[in-house]
């Protein structure tokens, strides 16, 4: 596959390396008295993945939630592709989610529609010609190395191939930023590492900022140690003590807060006992 040419909106964002992709400023929220995040900052830079860690019920998917707008916070305030979040209208939100590509854990394809057609969705609805839906559909399942799957359904695929479908799906559109929620959920070690080749290849390839949700953290110290390299099709080890060109960043919450925020070098060598525990 060739090497795709960046849109200019994306090739704008990359080349200002002040700008953020996503930025949350001490974002709190809290359900029925719980708090589940408590004056949370970080920022996703344009070009950037940062892979966001946290026991379960640490609020991880609400960031997502809270990044799209579906959720608001108590206090706080939050940027999306330089846009505050957190003061849109519902019409004002859904035109800047039509520039995010998220993929959910259990893939939430249309059981009844086909693998081009559950693809093609986002296309259709915003009246893209018919010729070009058809060329982007199938240069994204070649991406994922789909294509043969294209009339079938997602009943006829496997869990691994589903959750492809949905990578697909999310960036048929070229979105400007990626969100990814628990992308090797309840698959199979096999299957996971397939899938995290496929987020390294998106992310070298496209260099799309993504904010990845995991409690795998295997899969991102895999990503910050690998790249994806393009003559042989495969993720390739880098040398010892070096890490992707395109960055890749942590971040770890407890109790509702930020604990950790930076690279795989900065965790590696981090002297906090919870973190010490929690990465080994």
């Amino acid at each position: 596959m060739p090497t795709p040419v960046l849109s200019e909106n994306r090739a704008a964002a990359l080349a200002d390396p002040s700008g953020h992709a996503i930025e949350f400023d001490n974002v709190s929220i809290a359900f029925d008295e719980k708090v589940v995040l408590s004056e949370v900052s970080f920022r996703l830079a344009h070009g950037e993945t940062k892979a966001v860690f946290g026991i379960a019920g640490s609020g991880k998917s609400t960031l997502l939630k809270l990044a799209i707008g579906l959720l608001r916070p108590d206090s706080g305030r939050i940027y999306v592709l330089g846009e505050e979040v957190t003061a849109m209208s519902e019409q004002e939100l859904f035109e800047l989610r039509r520039r995010v590509g998220i993929v959910f854990q259990e893939s939430a394809l249309f059981d009844s529609l086909k693998v081009y057609e559950n693809v093609a969705f986002r296309l259709m609805e915003e009246g893209v010609p018919r010729e070009e839906i058809e060329r982007r559909v199938r240069e994204v399942l070649r991406f994922v190395e789909l294509e043969n799957t294209y009339d079938m359904f997602p009943s006829e695929l496997s869990g691994g191939m589903r959750r492809r479908v949905a990578i697909a799906r999310a960036i048929v559109t070229e979105p400007q930023v990626l969100l990814y929620d628990s992308p090797t959920g309840g698959l199979d070690p096999v299957t996971s590492n397939t899938i995290i080749e496929l987020i390294m290849k998106q992310r070298d390839v496209y260099k799309t900022s993504a904010l990845l949700v995991t409690h795998r953290l295997q899969d991102a110290f895999t990503m910050a140690t690998h790249q994806f390299d393009k003559a042989t099709n495969q993720m390739i080890a880098l040398p010892k003590g070096q890490l992707s060109e395109v960055p890749m960043s942590f971040v770890i919450l407890r109790d509702t807060k930020v604990i950790f925020d930076g690279d795989a070098h900065q965790l590696s060598s981090s002297r906090d006992e919870y973190i010490r525990e929690y990465i080994s």
